[in-house]
């Protein structure tokens, strides 16, 4: 790296109480924001970690409770993977996620309806989507966000869709009171200012360029690009993920970010224990959510 990494000043926000039901996004007395996940509870700026999981892999009763289990060990917010046939940005270890989850049958509807019930057993944080654009043409991006709305989600994060196309979904899921969140790549400093500066929810960071998956080493200047978000938009936390697996790579992007991004290494333990892999995910959320915290 050619700088130092510093940790980032506290900055005040308005926090907000967190939801104990299902209730509208819209709702702020109610509902969580994807800013709480960075908002302690004096209000300045915390760090974050975020767990993935693809949704009904290996089932969606198992992803109900890893989901409730996850909250428990610390995570802030929660990526969930709709599963999809041809999930680009993904690594062989969350592509076969989405097949194992596609050949039980998992549709987007079932998703919907399991984000709900777990909103109504006391998912509190803050759920955003990761999925692809066909998911959404195929659904109907209105109707998708209004569904999404309903279930009681925060955002969507949409890999494939560049920067230049995302007003035709951000203007939907807007109106619903959703965020459609950006990702910045390693690219030019101008690039990074632009795709910044009209970020709403966070930023995701993406650490290296190419497909997800653990890495044993991230050399991308990370601080760098963090440094050129927060000159174009100072109020939109941004959270680094693809390729951090360890707690000392969570704690490294943590001190120079607003939070760490994992999901590679997670559905390797869901593919390692299946149904019975609740309380190995766990273990291992409190371990990264804890070097998370601790920066």
């Amino acid at each position: 790296m050619t700088k130092t990494p510093q940790a980032a000043p506290a900055t005040t926000l308005q926090a907000m109480p967190r939801a104990t039901s299902p209730a509208d996004p819209r709702e702020p007395q109610q509902a969580p924001r994807i800013i709480d996940a960075f908002t302690a509870p004096d209000g300045t700026r915390k760090k974050a970690f975020i767990p993935f999981v693809t949704c009904g892999d290996p089932t969606l009763e198992v992803t109900e409770r890893l989901l409730l289990a996850m909250q428990e060990a610390g995570a802030d917010l929660i990526e969930l993977g709709i599963p999809f046939s041809d999930p680009t940005a993904e690594g062989p270890v969350i592509q076969q996620a989405n097949l194992r989850a596609l050949a039980g049958g998992v549709t987007t509807d079932d998703v919907f309806a399991m984000v709900e019930r777990v909103r109504a057993a006391g998912l509190a944080v803050p759920l955003v989507f990761m999925t692809y654009a066909n998911v959404v043409y195929g659904y109907g991006i209105e109707r998708f966000a209004v569904r999404e709305r309903e279930a009681g989600m925060q955002g969507i994060i949409l890999p494939d869709v560049p920067f230049e196309e995302k007003a035709e979904f951000a203007e939907a899921f807007a109106a619903e009171g959703l965020d459609v969140v950006s990702l910045i790549a390693p690219t030019s400093h101008e690039r990074i200012r632009t795709i910044a500066r009209e970020a709403t929810g966070f930023v995701y960071v993406v650490s290296s360029l190419g497909v997800t998956g653990v890495r044993s080493e991230i050399t991308t200047d990370i601080g760098a690009m963090v440094e050129l978000i927060r000159e174009a938009n100072p109020d939109v936390p941004a959270a680094v993920g693809f390729g951090i697996s360890t707690p000392a790579q969570a704690a490294k992007m943590a001190a120079v970010a607003d939070g760490a991004i994992v999901g590679s290494a997670i559905e390797k333990l869901l593919a390692a224990h299946g149904a019975d892999a609740i309380p190995y995910v766990a273990d291992y959320v409190r371990g990264m959510a804890a070097a998370t915290h601790a920066t």
